[in-house]
């Protein structure tokens, strides 16, 4: 088993004094009163931007205080090639966490939420910001979770066009429907740069969305003979394209 991974707001060597971070407040409190970690133990600390380092429990002090040793300093995780960000249309209920929970476990670089059409869930006022502030806290929780010292952007949420727009900048351009004639897995993807794909609503990506993409150089592709939910299509279209350009071998 790995050590447990605490997130820290900065994580440079200036934050190290005499080779020793203290781990208070939230993260600190978990780590002393959930995790009850003792001296000697090993821990991971990171930014969730990339910067880690590993470290030694040299004390626990209260309730929310947890005194780190780092013998060897702050390293760096470069972020991976290629990029994967999947754009995910907004699920019912909280299918929409349980999508960024699982698709930040496999290893989604960046998740842009979208108001497709066919969304039945709108994110408007307080209601929005609420939301998409569960899925930001769901990423760096489940970055945690799963060890990663890079954890995925979760940008605001987006219109069509806007989706559009970053489809036609992408190296390779992508949505998720059965009316793809080639499967994912056969894709000719890029060895570097961004890809983006587009997980539609339960309801399906409209005639007229899939006319937007398609000029933005989107094409359609498939996954499989099953039709996978909203919320579970973006971590299996995630994990072909990690195994497919690399990333997993």
């Amino acid at each position: 088993m790995t050590a447990p991974v605490f997130v820290v707001d900065s994580l440079r060597p200036q934050d190290l004094p005499a080779g020793e971070y203290v781990l208070d407040g939230p993260e600190g409190r978990h780590a002393v009163s959930v995790k009850r970690l003792r001296t000697g133990e090993d821990v991971v600390l990171t930014d969730g931007r990339g910067h880690w380092a590993e470290g030694v429990v040299k004390a626990a002090e209260g309730k929310d205080r947890l005194v780190v040793t780092v013998p060897d300093g702050v390293r760096e995780e470069p972020a991976e090639q290629p990029r994967i960000t999947v754009v995910q249309a907004l699920p019912k209920g909280d299918r929409g966490e349980l999508a960024v929970e699982t698709m930040t476990e496999v290893g989604v670089d960046a998740v842009v939420p979208w108001a497709a059409s066919r969304c039945i869930t709108q994110w408007k006022g307080e209601r929005g910001l609420k939301a998409l502030g569960k899925w930001r806290a769901t990423a760096r929780e489940a970055g945690k979770q799963s060890r990663r010292v890079r954890f995925p952007d979760v940008a605001d949420a987006a219109t069509s066009k806007q989706v559009a727009s970053l489809l036609a900048e992408a190296d390779f351009a992508a949505v998720l429907h059965e009316s793809g004639d080639v499967p994912l897995s056969d894709a000719e993807l890029p060895a570097t740069g961004d890809i983006v794909l587009v997980v539609g609503p339960e309801g399906g990506v409209s005639p007229e969305e899939l006319a937007l993409f398609a000029e933005a150089g989107a094409s359609p592709y498939r996954l499989g003979r099953s039709v996978l939910r909203t919320s579970t299509a973006g971590t299996a279209a995630t994990a072909v394209l990690l195994a497919r350009t690399g990333r997993w071998s």
